[in-house]
């Protein structure tokens, strides 16, 4: 496969044009039609995957677990675990988001291990490729949003917007600018992170499948390392740094509720 080809822009499966004379600007771009590209596609079928698998696993539990019920339990267990440990009593509003997030980016990571591997050297072209979706930044911003939003919108809950605007202006009203550029710099770095580490594990897949002829030895072999192996690291990083900037505020929202109650004004 073309490297330049295979690092360009994720290839549109489908585009459905608007009725004739309309279009919407976005950000300067004309848009005059909806496009799915393969990235969309590719995250579709991860959501079936988990839905499908899910329905699946969850017919006719039983009261002793055999089987598949025995991951399955061990899964949520490990979960739930994690989710207490970090969130407390509120595991069960934010525990949820943190699991169903590291399914989809774990096999979100993994997903181009079902890819057919090129022999470059033998110029023999798979009839397909999977690209996982978390190499395109659109995908690891969207999460990156969706984690700081929840950071957001849970810190105000919790303690209000005036405890929330008191926060902002701690440990002095002077750290105000750096209290506000923390809502960008976590997405910001949670989305590069994620996406470049991706991108650099494909890069390397591609050269080694370009340079190597005999493809079930150490391309197979890397494919496991840089599709399984890593994509479970990225998805643990991104996860777990995700629930600690939940549970960080969280945590001080519950701190500063308890000190306005032991300390009245």
């Amino acid at each position: 496969m073309d490297i330049k080809v295979a690092l360009g822009s994720f290839t549109p499966f489908i585009s459905i044009p608007f009725p004739e004379g309309c279009s919407i600007s976005l950000f300067g771009m004309e848009m005059s039609a909806v496009v799915i590209n393969e990235s969309i596609l590719v995250s579709w079928v991860v959501m079936a995957i988990l839905i499908i698998a899910s329905l699946f696993l969850t017919r006719n539990l039983q009261q002793i677990p055999r089987g598949a019920q025995v991951f399955l339990e061990a899964l949520v267990d490990f979960l739930n675990t994690f989710a207490r440990e970090h969130f407390g009593k509120k595991a069960a509003v934010y525990g949820p988001y943190i699991g169903t997030i590291f399914l989809f980016l774990f096999l979100a990571n993994s997903i181009p291990v079902f890819s057919p591997l090129a022999i470059g050297a033998l110029h023999i072209e798979p009839p397909f490729t999977i690209k996982p979706p978390t190499r395109d930044i659109n995908v690891t911003a969207a999460f990156a949003l969706l984690t700081i939003l929840i950071v957001l919108i849970g810190g105000l809950r919790a303690q209000g917007f005036r405890g929330w605007g008191k926060q902002l202006l701690s440990p002095t009203p002077m750290m105000l600018p750096f209290n506000l550029l923390e809502y960008l710099i976590r997405p910001l770095s949670l989305a590069l992170r994620l996406f470049g580490n991706m991108l650099g594990g494909f890069i390397i897949m591609l050269l080694v499948e370009g340079a190597l002829p005999v493809p079930f030895l150490v391309p197979a072999f890397l494919s496991l390392y840089f599709d399984l192996f890593d994509g479970l690291i990225q998805a643990v990083v991104f996860t777990f740094l995700s629930s600690l900037f939940i549970a960080e505020a969280v945590a001080e929202a519950e701190d500063t509720a308890l000190k306005s109650t032991v300390n009245p004004k």
